[in-house]
């Protein structure tokens, strides 16, 4: 063999082994790209687009066409990208113009991420650094909550509201939520285990993220979601038992909530004169609003009920009812403060049949009595939830949030089950 041959049958192997190593790099870098990402989607809306477009970039060229494959073709991956497809072709069939019609399909586009994921941390062990990441951004914006809200004089007073440091106090208090049984299923897993310390610093934590929402910020929303998770979480733990007792619980916990905290009394009865005084004199109120979209809302599905009006249409389907001569008025919105509504009137009743699928697969997919099959399947109750008041999917914060909660643990979920050889699709 000659010393030219010798060499042409080394470099093929070295090329292999180079890319086996550039691929392995950028899966690391994807991962850390994934824990950035979960640490700035509380705070900035901006950073966290970029970092979303640099994780794509690194993990694409690392995945595996049958991997994709293979979360595409289950429930938890495809119904996602069949909810985006359905959109697609609501495009043909919407009565306004093709900006609007884009405009429109982009608020599905987050979904299309969610088999990447999937995919991604079903092979990676870096999903734990993921929600300690999320939960230290969280912790870092509890802190900053508290200084501004117990000191005045402090010159920078955060973003619109006293003690919300950045977005609005919608998203706060709905990400403190998610931390409060997150914590909670924590303390209780810890004491289980007879770490009895962890568990009561656990529950120190979960107390100061709940004083939060009742004392500093409350998201009316909040409110409600955290009565079905606690339902949920002694559901979850102590079985049909503990649904009496979580409902014993709450009552005692939600009394004490209203008789210390004259800020909380405020918004819950604020929620009751907003609706009395839109009726009886229409003027503009915030719950005000939410009746009037969604009163409307349901002339515009009953009008097209199989495929809806199709994508992008919402506007114009509210500009044409809209009170006055005013081509911008207020009861003209893209959003009509309900997930569901917000499909139907674009989709009709085969968008909502996915959509209602969707979630359920990925109820389904955090079937297993474990904590990270916990934590997800909080993320899946709250936008459940809260998308009957809000068009959650479509917000950033709330709709990134469910797609890289979904998509983190439910990964993670899959690699303990594949790991212990269970048959989880």
């Amino acid at each position: 063999m000659t010393p030219t041959s010798g060499r042409n049958v080394q470099a093929p192997v070295a090329m292999k082994r180079w890319v086996l190593v550039d691929r392995e790099r950028l899966a690391q870098v994807a991962d850390w790209l994934v824990v950035a990402v979960a640490v700035s989607l509380p705070w900035s809306t901006s950073a966290t687009s970029i970092l979303i477009v640099l994780w794509l970039l690194a993990l694409v060229p690392t995945l595996d066409p049958a991997a994709i494959k293979r979360e595409v073709m289950s429930p938890a991956g495809g119904l996602p990208l069949l909810l985006f497809a359905v959109a697609a072709l609501g495009t043909l069939w919407a009565d306004v113009a093709w900006d609007e019609r884009i405009t429109g399909l982009l608020a599905f586009h987050k979904l299309l991420v969610i088999p990447l994921l999937l995919a991604q941390f079903r092979r990676s062990n870096g999903g734990n650094r993921v929600i300690f990441g999320f939960f230290v951004a969280l912790l870092v914006m509890l802190l900053v909550s508290f200084l501004l809200t117990y000191f005045s004089s402090l010159p920078w007073r955060g973003q619109g509201s006293i003690g919300v440091p950045a977005k609005d106090y919608v998203a706060q208090s709905g990400l403190f939520a998610i931390c409060v049984f997150a914590l909670l299923g924590l303390a209780i897993e810890l004491w289980r285990e007879r770490r009895r310390a962890l568990a009561l610093g656990a529950s120190v934590l979960a107390a100061l993220f709940l004083g939060n929402i009742v004392y500093v910020a409350t998201g009316r929303t909040a409110l409600v979601i955290m009565a079905v998770l606690l339902v949920a979480l002694f559901w979850w733990y102590f079985g049909t038992k503990g649904v009496l007792a979580a409902t014993l619980i709450g009552v005692v916990m939600g009394g004490l909530a209203w008789m210390s905290s004259d800020y909380l009394r405020g918004r819950v009865i604020e929620l009751g004169k907003e609706v009395e005084v839109y009726r009886s004199t229409g003027q503009v109120t915030s719950a005000g609003l939410r009746l009037e979209y969604w009163s409307k809302a349901v002339t515009f599905i009953a009008e097209a009920p199989l495929t809806g009006h199709g994508t992008g249409t919402v506007r114009k389907l509210f500009q044409h009812r809209a009170a006055g001569a005013r081509e911008i008025t207020w009861d003209v919105t893209v959003n009509p403060h309900n997930q569901t509504l917000a499909v139907a009137i674009q989709l009709g009743l085969v968008g909502v049949a996915v959509l209602i699928a969707m979630w359920i697969a990925h109820l389904a997919l955090f079937r297993e009595q474990t904590l990270i099959a916990w934590f997800g399947f909080i993320i899946v109750v709250q936008n459940i939830v809260s998308s009957q008041f809000n068009s959650h999917l479509f917000d950033f914060t709330q709709g990134w949030l469910y797609v890289f909660g979904v998509g983190v643990t439910g990964g993670m979920v899959l690699r303990s089950s594949q790991a212990k050889g269970a048959l989880i699709p």
